[in-house]
């Protein structure tokens, strides 16, 4: 079952801004992977885990999400 996420752009927490592609299933583990590629540099596809995609950091003492939507 996959998890539904919004495509489009989204901010890291430290700054950066990147493009989610779609959301992908592990063909081993069956585990949810987010699609995305940097917008700076080579622009290379990268894969990340949903769950890992979707935690909270801590920043400063305080809880935040790895990951802001911000638009399509």
């Amino acid at each position: 079952m996959t998890t539904p996420l919004q495509l489009g752009r989204y901010q890291h927490y430290k700054g950066p801004f990147y493009q989610v592609e779609g959301v992908a299933i592990h063909s081993e583990t069956e585990e949810e992977m987010v699609i995305y590629r940097p917008l700076y540099g080579e622009g290379r596809t990268w894969v990340r885990p949903l769950s890992m995609f979707l935690e909270t950091v801590e920043v400063d003492g305080k809880q935040q999400s790895r990951f802001t939507y911000i638009a399509d």
